[in-house]
């Protein structure tokens, strides 16, 4: 990326930008998106427990093309049995089987195991994986850190059985991580009436979901003056967050997608709102 200065754009400037965005979030934020998106498998049960199971194991694998993405968690979910909650708490051992010939990306059957592990020990302590997230926040506020950070060390320390290659799966943002699969898990469950969003959870104000940052949507947000940092980083995710708050205080991680549509689904905005060449 050039060194050049990215501009950014003015609190008129994004007023003046704001229902051009509103209308593309409108128009990709619709039920038929779920059809396409690692989030229909939130959709697919009716168990809060499997819910957040089913869309845990979805975003931790959500790399790469949507429907690879799909396919490979309906893999995961039908070697399940599709009783994602069910599993986790019987897993043992002999199950270990199920997962041998299992691969996605960088994620082996050795990763799914001590994965599965902690979420089989969190749900033996706590009412169901929300109350361990409040946990966890509990904790960070106590201690002055990031929750994300907390919740990677506490989730990891679960399982009796993981080996260290396995962590990397789970973002860390003291490790300089953008958390961006887990703030969209977040946005799955926290975000209440939407048509795509679950809104099972009420862990913390929907104001308070970060965008979920990945390089599509980091261009998208610095062509069009949404965003002045170069680094994909903690930092510019907080920025470009406090931005889209600017549009809308109340819902500021509504706007992924609109980012989304504009990087991936051919959607437009008029030239005149291109602020910078990146």
């Amino acid at each position: 990326m050039s060194s050049t200065k990215l501009r950014k754009r003015t609190k008129k400037g994004l007023i003046q930008l704001k229902p051009y965005l509103d209308q593309i979030n409108d128009n990709v934020e619709k039920p038929d998106y779920i059809t396409y998106d690692p989030v229909q498998f939130m959709h697919a049960f009716t168990d809060k427990k499997d819910m957040e199971i089913a869309g845990f194991l979805a975003a931790l694998m959500a790399w790469g093309r949507r429907d690879i993405v799909v396919a490979k968690v309906e893999e995961l979910l039908h070697r399940m049995d599709y009783q994602p909650y069910e599993f986790v708490k019987e897993y043992g051992p002999p199950d270990f089987n199920l997962f041998q010939t299992f691969k996605h990306r960088t994620f082996k059957p050795i990763d799914l195991h001590g994965i599965i592990l902690s979420l089989k020990q969190i749900y033996s302590e706590f009412s169901d994986f929300e109350e361990f997230w409040k946990s966890c926040i509990v904790e960070a506020n106590h201690q002055s850190r990031h929750f994300l950070a907390v919740f990677h060390h506490r989730f990891l320390n679960k399982s009796n059985d993981l080996v260290e290659r396995t962590r990397k799966h789970i973002s860390n943002p003291e490790k300089g991580s953008t958390c961006k699969r887990m703030w969209m898990y977040l946005r799955w469950c926290i975000r209440k009436n939407s048509p795509v969003d679950v809104g099972i959870w009420s862990l913390f104000p929907q104001s308070n979901l970060q965008i979920p940052f990945d390089v599509h949507v980091a261009r998208q947000a610095r062509k069009y003056g949404l965003l002045s940092r170069r680094s994909n980083d903690l930092k510019a995710v907080e920025e470009l967050t406090d931005t889209l708050r600017i549009l809308n205080p109340e819902d500021p991680a509504r706007y992924d997608y609109a980012l989304f549509g504009i990087g991936a689904l051919n959607y437009e905005l008029p030239l005149r709102f291109k602020l910078n060449k990146v």
